[in-house]
């Protein structure tokens, strides 16, 4: 094995870890991968033989890499409901491959990635960096141009929004949440607004998210969102994975119409997220029909 060989390899081993780091930052698998490769590139322009810690200076790179795209994103806000949109990943249900079950393992919720969205850059990557993978706030603070005392802050505030929000976190009991989301669509297609209300949690929250167009709609309460809960004329669901949760392609008339995804606790339905973004929605069928694990941009 050449030098160049050597290092691709040694690459390689770190290659998931700078993968999840960058997909916390970013929300997009495909931003992710292409953070990643810029990574490789640097590296491999590099003296790497003059890298004391490679593990540290591929997470320092992939951080800044992360921090320069967001940051461009927000300068390319033009309006309030200009926010970036997070790609969905999506996995057909079913048996997984060894793949299948990495992406699922690594994905986040939508839930969290709303509110991660909605914080300033350096904000997240603090609160990414330390909160989700233990760096220290005096390598963060190298990597935002703060002080460790100024990381340290800004991963509190970020951390207070993501407290404030409060995210649910799933049922680890996969069978038990997909067993939760047929009775849900049995009650719907029915028209058992009863039964509805038996299988959503009190503060049950249903969001909608129509894309950069116009704000989401976000809907609280059983019988509000039983209310609304009502099977499409003409409707053919598809079962998949949702950026990890139990979800659905919806069709109407043959034509991708819209995504969801449950959030389970328990017994009870606590979070309802529906994409109705069309172009992440075909995006998604796509990944559906084609057999792939996630959508593209």
């Amino acid at each position: 094995m050449d030098e160049d060989e050597g290092l691709a390899a040694r690459f390689e081993q770190h290659r998931p870890r700078l993968r999840a780091v960058a997909y916390r930052m970013l929300g997009s698998p495909a931003d992710a991968d292409d953070a990643v490769q810029d990574v490789w590139l640097r590296l491999s322009m590099s003296d790497a033989e003059q890298i004391d810690n490679l593990d540290g200076w591929l997470t320092t790179v992939v951080a800044r890499e992360c921090l320069h795209m967001l940051r461009s994103r927000r300068r390319r806000r033009e309006d309030p409901f200009a926010a970036h949109l997070s790609d969905l990943v999506v996995i057909p249900d079913g048996n997984l491959d060894p793949e299948q079950e990495a992406l699922l393992a690594d994905s986040v919720s939508l839930a969290l990635l709303v509110v991660l969205d909605q914080l300033t850059p350096a904000e997240r990557l603090a609160f990414v960096l330390h909160d989700m993978f233990g760096l220290p706030f005096e390598e963060i603070a190298g990597i935002v141009g703060r002080s460790p005392v100024a990381a340290r802050q800004l991963a509190s505030r970020a951390r207070r929004r993501v407290h404030g929000a409060e995210i649910p976190s799933p049922d680890p009991d996969l069978a038990r949440r997909r067993r939760v989301v047929r009775a849900f669509y049995a009650a719907a297609w029915t028209g058992d607004f009863d039964a509805l209300v038996q299988v959503l949690d009190p503060d049950v929250v249903l969001r909608t998210d129509f894309g950069a167009a116009r704000p989401p709609t976000v809907v609280r309460g059983a019988p509000a969102v039983a209310k609304q809960a009502r099977a499409p004329r003409g409707g053919e669901l598809r079962p998949a994975l949702v950026n990890g949760a139990i979800g659905t392609l919806i069709s109407r008339d043959g034509r991708p119409f819209s995504v969801m995804a449950f959030t389970v606790a328990g017994d009870r339905i606590v979070r309802i997220d529906v994409v109705r973004d069309a172009d992440r929605v075909h995006r998604a069928a796509s990944a559906l029909l084609n057999g792939t694990t996630r959508t593209g941009r």
